[in-house]
């Protein structure tokens, strides 16, 4: 097989991370695994395997003829049988199929608005499906809306994965007293919900001033972003509130933490809780996309509803006050991250399921 990934950027975010993760572990199974970054480099750039082919086609617009001749040609010369685009850069592949038909497409989608799927645009998304070979999804709500909405017959749900990068380099000191650290991975955007972070963040520091909350994601610059700084000012957080941006040693950051926490309000299947399982640290999360499907409450983590600011508080508390149930919850989400989201196991069945008829 040869296989080449799609992604418009490779700025750090779930669909970006995936779109390397199937590069790099493909390397290892298919005659050919290659990457192309359609708009902007980033990043993640930095972890791709040297063994993955990469292009990037610096595309400046919609109907940029010399990125597409430039992809068209690539193809061409690594013999390209399947093109796997991630998210909105279906439409870069389907400008190649229409060059060479024999291609075919596998569209990836990571939509993290599982619970507005009502409100998608979907009309240009419909007239594509005509031309996918197969679509693959990252949680079950996306599967019924796909092949409800869609004209591709070939539907799977394949679980995100993710692996530790042992070539990171350990860049960031993380603020605040070691041992007393919760973790935020999320990139600064609506849909992750730091309003509501920082409303629990507010009331945990009445009774445990000493622990601190780190927020690593992208900071957009956006309206979004300067409410949250807002907030975290006129709150006086500064003391137990930090935010660090974008970062490229995420192994080393969530070393230096001792629980993990997300705070959406709609997700697919979040890669952070993929890699806060790996590292065996335990977490709180809202109830939001498939994470009630790999965290069972009180089992190997806490679930809450994702507007119930006393029950995360009251999470969080249980496990600061328990290190045993922390290092017990830790274990457990690791073994449920291994078992069922490893590498191994959702490569296997993605090339499986490419071969069948």
């Amino acid at each position: 097989m040869r296989i080449l990934q799609i992604i418009d950027s490779l700025d750090i975010g779930g669909a970006e991370k995936m779109a390397v993760n199937y590069a790099n572990a493909l390397q290892l199974k298919v005659n050919f695994s290659g990457l192309v970054a359609t708009r902007k480099e980033g990043d993640l750039k930095n972890q791709l395997s040297k063994d993955v082919n990469y292009l990037f086609l610096n595309r400046k617009k919609t109907f940029d003829l010399n990125a597409i001749l430039k992809l068209k040609k690539h193809c061409k010369k690594n013999k390209i049988e399947y093109l796997q685009p991630h998210s909105s850069s279906f439409f870069t592949a389907l400008l190649v199929k229409f060059m060479i038909p024999k291609i075919k497409i596998i569209w990836h989608d990571h939509n993290g608005l599982s619970e507005f799927l009502s409100t998608r645009k979907s009309f240009v998304l419909k007239i594509a499906s005509l031309f996918f070979y197969r679509i693959i999804v990252v949680n079950d709500q996306l599967k019924k809306w796909a092949e409800k909405e869609l004209y591709c017959e070939k539907v799977i749900f394949l679980p995100n994965f993710t692996t530790i990068n042992s070539f990171e380099l350990n860049e960031t000191k993380l603020k605040g007293e070691d041992g007393k650290r919760i973790l935020c991975l999320a990139n600064l955007r609506l849909q992750k919900n730091h309003f509501f972070l920082l409303k629990v963040a507010q009331e945990l520091i009445k009774s445990h001033s000493d622990w601190s909350f780190h927020l690593v994601g992208k900071d957009f610059n956006d309206d979004y972003s300067k409410k949250v700084f807002d907030i975290i000012s006129s709150k006086n957080l500064q003391n137990n509130v930090f935010i660090y941006g974008s970062k490229n040693d995420i192994n080393n950051i969530i070393k230096q933490c001792e629980i993990a926490i997300l705070t959406s309000q709609s997700e697919g299947l979040p890669v952070a809780i993929l890699e806060y399982g790996l590292h065996k640290k335990p977490v709180v999360s809202t109830n939001v996309g498939e994470i009630p499907l790999i965290i069972k409450n009180c089992e190997n983590g806490f679930v809450v509803s994702k507007n119930d600011e006393n029950e995360f508080n009251n999470s969080l508390i249980k496990l600061i006050n328990d290190i045993d149930l922390r290092r017990k919850l830790g274990n457990s989400l690791y073994n449920t991250i291994i078992e069922n989201h490893s590498e191994k196991v959702i490569i296997k069945n993605y090339l499986d399921w490419i071969k069948e008829t």
